[in-house]
């Protein structure tokens, strides 16, 4: 006797239901912390925003809350969001469930630029900067590389990817070989293990262009990626020119991978995690698989830096956790019985 198949519940009711975890994530988040502010004090703090509050906290509470807090929730959703979203556009882009915001090397790119900038003792704003446009021309270098390639397209890609993250790994250990290991290593190495510690509102501001700049089109794009699934020649036969469309979403994907990897540092498998788990939820149709992955992802990297900031008397590295997490729940995911890979 057949396995019966779960009812999954409907698209408009799993995206209500994110939407009210994501809120209470986020208001979870303002009170936890090394200075825990507690739901009174906080929802004062919050209404005096709005309304006459005769103030009854005292001014380090709101210091906390507006100028450590409220920045780092807001990176944490957006890098979340950003990765899910650029995993969920690679898998349906490249026909590969095991495609990531790293495949093409935007991550490998990033961690050299910030590598290098590091290496010349520079300031925060330039290893930001160094990152984030070493990630573009990293996953440009692939794009022209897989264009030329023979064969599938998708398939030069892929392997133009790997080939080049392998070359920037290569390029950003030697970086770390000729570092002052008394500064600048740790540095590096700590940059590259990902972590939303110390986020400030110009960072938060640098990063929500690109972001804002890749995650709209690809939301507007998502129905399109369906038709892309099904392959080029089907595509064409259905007025879709499939390859400048592959080729804008990836430039989508990458810029808001770009972005996050800039302002985060290394921070993997939520882009590869997370769009299988909300494929579980609202199906393969891209879109609802799209809001569904940004949403989900916000509130996993959320909850996950909550972790990291108070699980120990020191802050754990974000990527860390996530590697801790992802990984057994994709093992979860792909073993699990009736699934298809």
């Amino acid at each position: 006797m057949g396995m019966k198949k779960r009812k999954k519940l409907p698209y408009g009711t799993v995206v209500l239901i994110l939407f009210i975890l994501l809120v209470g994530a986020v208001i979870l988040s303002f009170m936890l912390g090394r200075y825990p502010v507690p739901p009174r004090e906080l929802l004062g703090i919050l209404l005096s925003k709005v309304f006459t509050v005769e103030p009854f906290w005292n001014d380090t509470m709101e210091l906390v809350l507006f100028n450590i807090r409220l920045p780092r929730i807001l990176l944490a959703c957006l890098v979340g969001c950003c990765l899910s979203a650029a995993g969920t556009a690679y898998q349906g882009v490249l026909q590969n469930p095991m495609a990531a915001p790293d495949i093409l090397g935007a991550s490998s790119g990033a961690a050299f630029g910030a590598a290098l900038a590091i290496l010349f003792n520079r300031n925060s704003w330039t290893v930001i900067i160094s990152a984030f446009v070493f990630s573009l021309m990293t996953v440009a270098l692939v794009i022209f590389i897989g264009e030329r390639s023979r064969g599938k397209k998708v398939l030069g890609l892929i392997l133009s990817g790997i080939m080049i993250s392998s070359l920037f790994s290569a390029a950003t250990s030697f970086v770390k070989l000729v570092a002052d290991p008394s500064n600048q290593l740790p540095a590096i190495t700590y940059w590259l293990m990902g972590s939303l510690a110390g986020t400030k509102r110009g960072e938060l501001l640098f990063a929500v262009f690109p972001m804002a700049g890749g995650l709209i089109p690809l939301l507007l794009l998502r129905w399109r990626i369906n038709v892309l699934t099904l392959g080029d020649d089907e595509a064409r036969t259905m007025g879709v020119n499939a390859a400048a469309l592959r080729t804008i979403v990836i430039i989508c994907a990458t810029l808001v991978t770009a972005a996050s990897v800039s302002v985060s540092g290394m921070i993997g498998w939520v882009g590869l995690v997370i769009p299988h788990f909300a494929r579980r939820m609202v199906g393969n149709n891209y879109k609802h698989l799209m809001p569904a992955s940004m949403i989900l992802g916000a509130i996993f990297l959320l909850l996950v830096d909550n972790v990291s900031r108070n699980l120990l008397a020191m802050e754990i590295p974000i990527g860390i956790l996530t590697a801790f997490i992802g990984a057994p729940f994709f093992i979860y995911l792909i073993t699990r019985e009736g699934e298809r890979y």
